[in-house]
């Protein structure tokens, strides 16, 4: 009896590996290499630099600059089967320094997209999972949001995010790439570096509390977001990525469920978590553009994302064990 053939292997490129979102969906698929069905034999990382050496003999580290067709050019020199774009510049550094933003969040995306469909011709085709952000929607109506809310972006990192997913939906129409976009909300908890996201006060509250050190938060108690943890973020990522190619929507686009709470409720279930003392030295103050970009989220309705499979965290005290485990 002839053996049954072994599954073809999966070479899977990630951008933005070494950034938050990356590294842990790096961790994620080193500690289980048949996370995405066939076995993982080869991971190409791309990003600006790596602190540390290559975990594996089959992961490949390639640092450069995103937008440097030589780069992009060598990280598909080897045909890829599955992508997890996630490389970007964070909105407020985007609109500080747009022709950077334009380079890195457009132009690379355009890039890449077009670098994978050219693959088509002569190798598989490429599946590629795209980071977009809730900032495609602009400001977000006191009625609510859901999955056909018109996307009126307000900054540059948003219009960029848009015009990716239109892109890829187009490519993925023309049968040369199987796209599919995430609009991510606040993933949390991002390190205590600054790093140029404007929502930075939602990840600085994780780590003042548990350190028990003092933070001035730049939003009211009252303020409304939209949060998701790091490992619910990888959870999503990689079910994107498993979603068969039929049936998806035109659009390739889904606005992923979240949790929604106040800062002043997620400050009271980390002090029930770290303990109530930890938390005195939170306070809340009332920076009028960054309440209205990141704290006045209001009702998200996301009934495809979850009939697709698509999930929140279940509640706050799971939200924070989760965002502080990464």
């Amino acid at each position: 009896m002839t053996a049954p053939a072994e599954p073809l292997g999966h070479h899977v490129l990630i951008t933005g590996a070494q950034g938050f979102v990356g590294s842990a969906l790096v961790r994620r698929l080193l500690a289980l290499p048949t996370a995405l069905g066939a076995p993982l034999t080869r991971l190409t990382l791309v990003d600006r630099h790596f602190d540390a050496a290559p975990a594996a003999p089959w992961v490949r580290q390639l640092a450069g600059d995103l937008a440097d067709p030589a780069l992009q050019a060598q990280s598909l020199a080897t045909p890829v089967h599955t992508v997890f774009h996630l490389a970007s510049v964070p909105g407020a550094l985007a609109e500080s320094q747009p022709a950077l933003g334009q380079r890195i969040n457009l132009q690379a995306t355009l890039d890449l997209a077009h670098g994978l469909a050219a693959q088509a011709a002569t190798g598989p085709l490429a599946r590629l999972v795209f980071a977009s952000s809730v900032a495609v929607y602009g400001p977000l109506p006191d009625s609510g949001v859901d999955e056909d809310t018109r996307l009126q972006p307000a900054l540059s990192y948003g219009a960029h995010k848009a015009m990716g997913e239109m892109l890829l939906a187009d490519l993925s129409r023309r049968g040369v790439l199987d796209a599919r976009s995430l609009r991510l909300p606040g993933i949390v908890a991002r390190p205590p570096a600054d790093s140029g996201h404007g929502s930075a006060f939602m990840s600085q509250l994780f780590h003042h509390v548990a350190a028990g050190r003092p933070y001035d938060c730049p939003v009211s108690r009252q303020a409304s977001c939209w949060w998701m943890s790091v490992g619910c973020c990888v959870d999503n990522l990689l079910h994107a990525a498993r979603l068969p190619a039929t049936g998806l929507p035109p659009s390739r686009s889904w606005q992923l469920p979240v949790l929604q709470a106040t800062v002043a409720g997620l400050v009271d279930a980390l002090a029930g978590v770290y303990g109530a003392d930890q938390a005195l030295g939170i306070r809340f103050g009332a920076d009028a553009r960054i309440e209205a970009l990141f704290g006045r989220q209001p009702a998200l309705h996301t009934p495809r994302a979850l009939a697709d499979g698509f999930r929140a965290d279940a509640d706050l005290r799971g939200l924070i064990q989760r965002a502080m485990a990464a």
